[in-house]
């Protein structure tokens, strides 16, 4: 558990926001678009930031998972936020043999349903200073907003 607290941490706050037929509208990330039509995965391996995370989901055997009926809200680590994690801490999650932590470190990052940067302080408004979110494994994600940012 203490590892997925940590990767949540140094990620990146980057929200896809996906349902059957893509993002809710057309944004920039990784300096690449991220069109309605198409699915999270697909959007996702267009970002230069986000490569990593498109080889872990396909490493982890979630790409059908996150092009599936949705809407989803995935938590996308930047390739930044793989790189502090601990020396050989990627190389180790993507060993076959090491796929079900590797799923269970991904889908942390992912709960169901749509929020986008609105929907989230709402909810930590109302929460008094935090929102607790389920994630698709079922274990609770914390939202935070620490400035101007959302952790």
């Amino acid at each position: 558990m203490k590892s997925f607290k940590t990767f949540t941490l140094v990620s990146a706050f980057m929200a896809f926001m996906v349902s059957a037929t893509g993002v809710s509208q057309t944004k920039m990330v990784g300096g690449a678009p991220m069109y309605p039509n198409k699915d999270i995965v697909s959007n996702a391996a267009n970002s230069k930031d986000h490569t990593t995370l498109v080889t872990a989901v396909k490493a982890a055997d979630l790409v059908e998972t996150l092009q599936g009926e949705g809407p989803f809200t995935v938590f996308a680590p930047t390739n930044d936020a793989f790189g502090k994690l601990p020396e050989g801490t990627v190389e180790t999650l993507l060993k076959p043999e090491n796929k079900p932590m590797l799923q269970g470190v991904l889908t942390y990052h992912v709960v169901a349903g749509k929020y986008g940067s609105k929907d989230l302080k709402r909810l930590i408004k109302k929460g008094k200073g935090m929102a607790k979110l389920t994630t698709v494994n079922g274990n609770s994600l914390t939202a935070m907003i620490d400035g101007n940012s959302i952790k």
